[in-house]
């Protein structure tokens, strides 16, 4: 039986920050999100692991403040991961 939460990662497009430094995921973080937004894509899916929340605050912070983002939130079955709601133009 395939793990559900793999299923739901994998219906939106995702980026895995695990590995990475607090440091430099807001140049990773910023390009997804803007790659994103001209594919048209109204929600997408930041991994960043459970661990010590280091990446997981530092994501909230950036996400915060990013003008592209309608809104986000902590994925209810899978905490190591932050849905993200984009403000994409319909066309």
């Amino acid at each position: 039986m395939q793990n559900l939460n793999n299923l739901f990662i994998n219906i939106y497009p995702s980026l895995d920050l695990h590995g990475e430094f607090s440091d430099t995921i807001a140049y990773l973080i910023n390009d997804f999100i803007n790659d994103n937004v001209k594919l048209g894509n109204k929600i997408i899916v930041i991994i960043h692991g459970k661990g010590e929340g280091i990446l997981k605050e530092r994501t909230e912070e950036i996400l915060k403040n990013h003008k592209l983002v309608n809104s986000y939130a902590l994925s209810v079955d899978n905490p190591g991961a932050t849905i993200v709601e984009l403000k994409v133009s319909s066309k």
